[in-house]
């Protein structure tokens, strides 16, 4: 599989459930997923292991300088922001919290490029703030797909609904239905992506 691909989750309060709800037997996608959890660091392994528990894909802590694979899922350790650099490396970086937190999914969301080849996929679930709304704008300007989960499966509203406000959301949809889209827009991706490629060679 060519990854072309990549998936940027963000979640706070509530997070760790609706994770779990979404990625329980989620197939081996052709993507690679960058999960930004705002966490205590004692929780770290465990959110990682319970994750990986439900899912065929590989699910673990992410590492500086790790290249993004598909069939991947990264889960950004507490205390680190992750930067994507050219749509194929993770960087690890100490900084300043942003949106109040680190790692902060708005500083992910904003290193993804616009890339001949590449989509990129952005998802603000569940939170307390607004981490995440600039990340889903940036995602919509570089001509990718955005989703934020409703109201009424989400603990607290505060960061889909500032995903929402910006006016950047293509869907908003619960856990279930989330789990399904992503199946879905990656698989349409994969097929638009490989037709392509076969009409250049």
């Amino acid at each position: 599989m060519n990854n072309r691909i990549i998936v940027v989750i963000g979640a706070s309060a509530g997070g760790p459930r609706i994770l779990k709800s979404i990625f329980t037997d989620l197939p081996v996608l052709n993507c690679s997923i960058v999960i930004v959890q705002h966490m205590p660091m004692f929780i770290n392994d465990s959110i990682a292991h319970s994750l990986d528990s439900c899912t065929p894909m590989d699910v673990h802590l992410a590492n500086d300088n790790e290249p993004l694979k598909p069939g991947s899922v990264y889960l950004i350790p507490s205390g680190f922001h992750a930067k994507i650099t050219r749509n194929r490396l993770l960087r690890l970086v100490q900084g300043n919290r942003v949106n109040y937190v680190c790692p902060a999914v708005d500083v992910t969301m904003m290193s993804l490029v616009r890339e001949s080849g590449y989509q990129h996929i952005g998802i603000v679930l569940t939170g307390m703030g607004r981490d995440g709304a600039d990340g889903i704008r940036h995602i919509k300007s570089i001509g990718g797909n955005t989703i934020a989960q409703d109201e009424k499966s989400s603990i607290i509203f505060g960061m889909p609904k500032e995903a929402i406000i910006t006016g950047s959301v293509d869907w908003v949809l619960s856990p279930n239905q989330i789990h399904q889209k992503l199946i879905e827009m990656v698989k349409v991706i994969t097929l638009v992506q490989n037709e392509s490629l076969e009409k250049n060679e």
